[in-house]
């Protein structure tokens, strides 16, 4: 079957809800810590490995996913993954003790890594660089908008259903998905590159690092998202502990964080075709920076409301918005004869250093929004460095 030209819109958006399934199946537990805790009298520390472990996995998975079907293609290795995550959903319907629970999650994230992955990969097989940033927008809005609104549904399934049925969602999810991916899904690789086992795959991964452009941009695809978890994981406790106000209102602030996301990616399809994909970064990086510096600013000046909060990061986001997609496929362009094992690797790199980040967050934290706000500052400022570095060096080597 020859390599098609372009994907249906209705494929894209198939896709993008399989590159969601991983990071969506870790939020929509989120509401159910505490109850994890009580049901199986744990402590919080403990009943917490349910969603670290997980982002571990799917930091893990995304590793593999990549060189594996960049050898026997992208279909089949999606495919596999999505029934991993189908049999790590009724792992943990089953579970019937904390240690069960948890190492169901862990496939059930492993096998979710899988759409993360090869959804990039099959976008950059098919597209050419400038129409690839544009199609990635799309799958990154709703890897990212999904899981923002995945602990809102957790939430009403815990409340009327219960807690099993959280795994119950994700498994009909991942079955719906596969069958129609199963069906509507070409093969896009075009030539299998050799896997060797192990070995061979790390060293794909270190020719890859070997590329300053491929580090630049694939750090700043990183340092981006740490701009954005960091945030997410510590405004509900910001929200209730720092600016007195009831858990209730957090949800209606929050839909200003999602919405800016997608003014981004609104921003990099509609104009992405116009600008070079540096262009784009470039405009992204700035106004990340700029929207943190506002926040700052605001609070500084004594406004500690929420709406101060949230208005500039919600410009923040917009600027990551921007971003992510183009420097996503700015990091694969790098290497397209290894699309898949180039996107399995920034992957891991975004997840890994983002779960660290969220960690940190919670240990610096003073009872202030500053030590958050510092965080974003850094990692926005770490952002844009690794992009003028990756693109100063590729204008260089082109020279």
């Amino acid at each position: 079957m020859p390599i098609p030209t372009s994907l249906s819109k209705a494929l894209i958006v198939l896709l993008a809800a399989a590159s969601a399934l991983g990071p969506g199946s870790m939020e929509i537990l989120l509401p159910a810590l505490p109850l994890i805790k009580d049901t199986f009298q744990v402590s919080n520390d403990i009943a917490q490995l349910t969603l670290s472990l997980s982002m571990l996995a799917i930091a893990l998975g995304t590793l593999f996913y990549g060189p594996v079907s960049d050898k026997y293609g992208r279909k089949p290795v999606m495919l596999l993954g999505l029934s991993i995550t189908i049999i790590g959903s009724v792992f943990c319907f089953l579970a019937s003790s904390i240690e069960l629970l948890i190492l169901g999650r862990l496939i059930q994230a492993f096998g979710g890594a899988a759409g993360l992955v090869l959804a990039r990969a099959i976008v950059r097989d098919v597209y050419s660089a400038q129409e690839a940033g544009r199609v990635m927008a799309t799958l990154i809005m709703v890897m990212v908008v999904v899981p923002m609104f995945s602990p809102a549904l957790g939430g009403e399934l815990i409340q009327h259903l219960g807690l099993k049925y959280l795994f119950v969602v994700t498994a009909i999810a991942s079955i719906f998905i596969l069958i129609l991916l199963l069906v509507r899904l070409p093969e896009t690789l075009k030539e299998p590159v050799p896997f060797s086992g192990i070995g061979a795959m790390l060293n794909n991964y270190i020719l890859l690092l070997k590329s300053r452009a491929f580090r630049g941009y694939a750090f700043s695809v990183t340092f981006t998202s740490v701009v954005f978890f960091s945030f997410i994981s510590a405004a509900p406790e910001i929200m209730v502990s720092v600016l007195n106000r009831p858990p209730t209102e957090y949800g209606y602030y929050f839909i200003m964080i999602p919405l800016g996301f997608m003014a981004g990616n609104y921003f990099s399809r509609h104009y992405g075709g116009q600008m070079t994909l540096d262009t784009m970064i470039s405009i992204g990086t700035g106004i990340s920076l700029i929207g943190v510096f506002a926040a700052i600013a605001l609070q500084l000046s004594g406004y500690h409301q929420p709406i101060a909060l949230f208005a500039p990061i919600a410009f923040t986001v917009l600027g990551n918005g921007i971003t992510l997609p183009n420097a996503q496929t700015a990091a694969i362009n790098e290497f397209p004869q290894f699309a898949g094992s180039a996107s399995g690797l920034s992957g891991f790199l975004q997840m890994s250093v983002s779960a660290i980040a969220t960690q940190l967050v919670a240990v610096i934290f003073n009872g202030s929004v500053y030590p958050l706000l510092f965080l974003m500052l850094c990692a926005s400022i770490i952002s844009m460095a690794c992009f003028y570095f990756a693109a100063g060096f590729r204008s260089a080597a082109t020279a």
